[in-house]
């Protein structure tokens, strides 16, 4: 099995001022000072991407952004370009996270653009798949993550995975405080690997998939030792620099 560094994502989601931001930065950078093997990247606000990556500069941190458009440039009032997060140094964007999804209406078709125009722009994409409790309660959790996939497949082809991240979020434990155990995380964990391995098992053996819905440090430990997690993306319990760090060690 190859090796794969773990990847730790902060994403503030829409949280913060600079009187936090300037501090909660120090005190990651601090952290991440005294020795993390994990891979970490923030994605804050787009207002604050510009802050956040001068402090970032001469780092280990990446600089990522919670969305982008599907579309290069034009008259997109209000989107954000994948040109233009490239242009503030930018690593990583998020794309599909389950509240674009189920909040702002973004369907499959979508997200796949969105992937296929970050990855264009030298972006490395965090595919964001995952079932409300409706979808797990009739069994359909594998049906709808394959569906999520597929589109991004079809759309941007196999290859495009071998510079993109995906993260595994079950909706129902998003900011509930409810966490899918470790058996059932890894239980879908490996079938992302195995539904991506039939079109390139090098690709998906390679493939970082991370765990996103309600980790802290108390249970990133666990989550992180099972065989096909590699790291997290982490919402509230990143805004706290000693929490969010715990985390990060816990991927170790």
């Amino acid at each position: 099995m190859t090796r794969r560094q773990p990847l730790v994502a902060a994403n503030w989601k829409m949280n913060g001022a600079l009187q936090t931001v300037r501090p909660l930065i120090a005190g990651v950078l601090a952290g991440v000072a005294d020795g993390i093997p994990a891979e970490v990247a923030i994605c804050p606000p787009f207002v604050y991407l510009p802050e956040v990556g001068r402090a970032l500069q001469g780092s280990r941190v990446a600089l990522g952004a919670q969305n982008v458009s599907e579309h290069a440039a034009g008259a997109h009032t209000g989107e954000i370009a994948a040109a233009m997060l490239m242009d503030l140094g930018c690593k990583y964007v998020i794309v599909g996270h389950s509240e674009r999804r189920h909040i702002y209406g973004e369907t499959n078709v979508i997200v796949a653009g969105k992937f296929v125009s970050a990855s264009r722009a030298g972006l490395i994409p965090i595919l964001c798949v995952g079932e409300e409790l409706s979808d797990r309660e009739a069994g359909q959790t594998e049906e709808v993550v394959a569906n999520q996939l597929d589109a991004v497949i079809q759309a941007a082809g196999i290859g495009s995975f071998a510079a993109a991240v995906v993260a595994y979020e079950p909706v129902w434990a998003i900011g509930t405080g409810k966490v899918a155990t470790p058996d059932q995380a890894q239980q879908v964990h490996a079938f992302i690997r195995l539904r991506l391995a039939r079109h390139d098992t090098g690709i998906a053996d390679r493939l970082r998939i991370l765990y996103g819905g309600s980790v802290k440090a108390g249970n990133a430990k666990e989550l992180f030792a099972m065989a096909d997690i590699d790291g997290g993306l982490i919402g509230g319990a990143s805004l706290q620099a000693e929490e969010f760090i715990g985390i990060c060690r816990a991927a170790e």
